[in-house]
C-alpha cells in the first residue's frame, strides 16, 4: 500500500499545542489505521514480557497493556520509522530532533470498568525536558464519554505530582511529591478537554499535561489505541532504578546523559 507524505501541523496548531499542553489533529494517520490494527492484533496474540494487562476484580472485560514492541512487530516499525510521523513530532516540539521513546497500547475491550485516573506521564518516564510529544492514535471510533481528556495548560503548573499505581500505591516508595489534585471533585475550576475521535485521528499532549480517560462501558465497542511518544532537544536520561513505565533496565545511560542510543531513534527528517 503506498503512503503519501504526512500533513505538518500549521503555525496555529503549533501555537496551540505550546499554550495548551494538548491538540487533536484529524485524520493525519488514517492511511496507517489498518498497519497498525494488523500490528495491534499479532501483539495480543504474543504479548512482551513488558505486557501490563489489568483484569478487573468485579469480572468485567480487561484493560490489555504492552509497551515497546516497535522493534519487533513489523507494522509498528513501519510506523514508527517509514510514516514521516517525526517529523509531526518535531514541528509539535519546535525542536530540531525528534527521538523515538517508546510505544504505548491500550486496549479497554467493551465493558471494561477500570478508569484511568487523572496523571502526567512524566514522572513516570526516565526522561525530563521541556520538549516531549505523546501522540494517542485511536484505532476505533471513540465517543466523548469516553475519550481521553486533559487539562488545559497544566504542562506549565511547574509541578511533578505523585506517580501512582492502578492499586492505589506509590510507584516510588517515599515520594515527597505531592499528591494529584481531585479534578473530578472541582472540574468546573479546570480547563478540561477532550474530544470524540475517529480512527486516524491523534490527540498530542506533552508528557507533562495532566490526562486521564473513563472505563469503556460500552457493551460493543473496542477502543484500540497506538500511542507514541516522543522527546526533542535537551532530553536527558533520568535514572528511576528500574521503575517506571516503561522501566528500561537494559540501559546502561547515567542520570544527566543525552538520551541516545539505537532505543531512541531521531526521526525528524
Amino acid at each position: 500500500m503506498a503512503h503519501f507524505p504526512l500533513p505538518l501541523p500549521d503555525a496555529e496548531q503549533i501555537e496551540t499545542f505550546d499554550r495548551d499542553g494538548a491538540i487533536v489533529l484529524r485524520g493525519v494517520f488514517k492511511d496507517w489505521v489498518e498497519p497498525l490494527r494488523e500490528g495491534t492484533k499479532a501483539l495480543m496474540a504474543a504479548p512482551s514480557p513488558l505486557e501490563r494487562s489489568y483484569q478487573p476484580a468485579d469480572g468485567s472485560a480487561p484493560f490489555f497493556q504492552d509497551l515497546c514492541n516497535w522493534q519487533r512487530i513489523p507494522e509498528y516499525r513501519r510506523f514508527v520509522e517509514d510514516s514521516g510521523v517525526g517529523a509531526i513530532a518535531a514541528a509539535l516540539m519546535q525542536s530540531k530532533s525528534a527521538r523515538f521513546f517508546h510505544d504505548h497500547i491500550l486496549v479497554k475491550e467493551p465493558g471494561n470498568s477500570i478508569v484511568t485516573p487523572w496523571h502526567q506521564d512524566l514522572p513516570y518516564y526516565c526522561v525530563s525536558g521541556e520538549r516531549s510529544v505523546s501522540m494517542w492514535i485511536p484505532l476505533d471510533p471513540v465517543p466523548r464519554e469516553i475519550a481521553l481528556e486533559l487539562v488545559a495548560g497544566s504542562h506549565r503548573w511547574g509541578r511533578s505530582y505523585k506517580p501512582m499505581r492502578f492499586d492505589g500505591t506509590e510507584l516510588y516508595a517515599g515520594d515527597p511529591a505531592v499528591p494529584m489534585p481531585d479534578i473530578d471533585g472541582h472540574r468546573a475550576d479546570y480547563d478540561i478537554r477532550g474530544w470524540a475521535v475517529e480512527p486516524g485521528d491523534a490527540v498530542c499532549f506533552h508528557f507533562a499535561t495532566v490526562h486521564g480517560a473513563a472505563a469503556n462501558l460500552s457493551k460493543q465497542n473496542r477502543r484500540r489505541v497506538f500511542s507514541a511518544r516522543w522527546v526533542g532537544d535537551g532530553a536527558h536520561f533520568i535514572d528511576r532504578g528500574g521503575k517506571g513505565s516503561p522501566p528500561f533496565k537494559h540501559l546502561s545511560l547515567k542520570t544527566g546523559d543525552a538520551l541516545d542510543g539505537p532505543d531512541f531513534p531521531d526521526l525528524a527528517a
